[in-house]
Parts: C-alpha cells; structure tokens; sequence
C-alpha cells in the first residue's frame, strides 16, 4: 500500500496507555484527553490501560496490543522525560520494526510555541511494528492534547493528504465501510 491519502475517513481501533506509577482512572487527565479525542473524531477506544514505568510490565501490554489483530493505533502518555522513573523509550523502541523519526520531531517544533525550548526534554517518539502505529508523548495533559490536535489527529486519518499512517496499518474491511 502506498502513504497517499485517501478521500474517506476509516474509523480505527485504538489502545491508549497512560505510564504512571500515581495516577488512576480517576485523576488521569492526561488519558482521558487521549481517549476524548479520538472518539470525537470518530476512531473507536479499542483498549485503555495504566502500567507503572516498569520496562518489563511496559513493554508486555504494549506487545499484547501491538499482537492484536484489531488494534491499529497505540497512544502512549507518560514516562518521556529523563527522571530515574521514566523508561518508555527504553522499554518501546525495542519492540519496533521501524522508527518513525519525524513524529517526536514535529511533536517539539509544535510545543516549541507553547512551553519555549523546554520541548527539548521532551522525548516524544514513534514507531511501527507489526503494522500498529506506535506514538508516545509527555505525560502532561496540555502535550496530550497539542500531540493530538497539532500531529496524531491528521495522521491518524484517512483522508488526510498528502499522506498519513492508515495505509500501513492492517485495516479490516468492518473498519474500511463508509461512515454515514
């Protein structure tokens, strides 16, 4: 499948992990932006899961998505920075089959504007493995919601041109029909 841009927007099912050793469903901010986002958009909350930042616990609930048939897309909050406790480069990039570079860089030339040269502890990353998108960003709910709005949400559709993610990702045809 080529990169190009579709003209029909494809509904896709994605898993969002937020990375925290304190938060809960009830104060996860940062999550909950994630999962509001998406569905508003009209892509389906496939699974939602919090994982302490553990390399080995990390890495286990992101290989069972990244296995799933029916998850196309994985967001990723928390556990980016350069504390002791933050190991999700660490733990995810292992379990990639390609890198994609340019999506932490477009993440802090976007926050550049909003938290000034700050960005540059920001270790947003992305990548692909067994065609699931993998996209990881900050923890705080404000780049939650700048990596969604100003980056993810375009690459996560179909329709956007010149191109986007959806064409390498393993769609089924349910996922392909027309939205109404």
């Amino acid at each position: 499948m080529s990169g190009h841009g579709g003209t029909t927007f494809v509904p896709l099912n994605i898993a969002v992990l937020t990375v925290s050793d304190t938060r809960t469903e009830e104060n996860d901010t940062s999550g909950q932006a994630l999962v509001d986002r998406l569905t508003t958009a009209g892509h389906n909350l496939a699974d939602k899961a919090i994982v302490i930042d553990d390399v080995y616990q990390l890495r286990a609930q992101v290989s069972k998505w990244i296995a799933d048939d029916n998850i196309n897309a994985i967001i990723s909050t928390g556990g980016t920075g350069f504390t002791a406790r933050d190991n999700t480069p660490e733990a995810l990039m292992a379990l990639f089959d390609k890198n994609v570079e340019g999506f932490g860089e477009v993440f802090r030339h976007v926050s550049l504007n909003e938290i000034g040269t700050s960005t540059i502890q920001s270790r947003a990353f992305g990548g692909i493995a067994n065609q699931t998108v993998v996209l990881c960003v900050p923890g705080s709910t404000n780049a939650c919601k700048t990596a969604w709005d100003k980056v993810i949400k375009e690459q996560l559709d179909a329709s956007h041109r010149p191109c986007n993610f959806v064409p390498h990702l393993n769609i089924n045809a349910q996922q392909c029909e027309t939205r109404g």
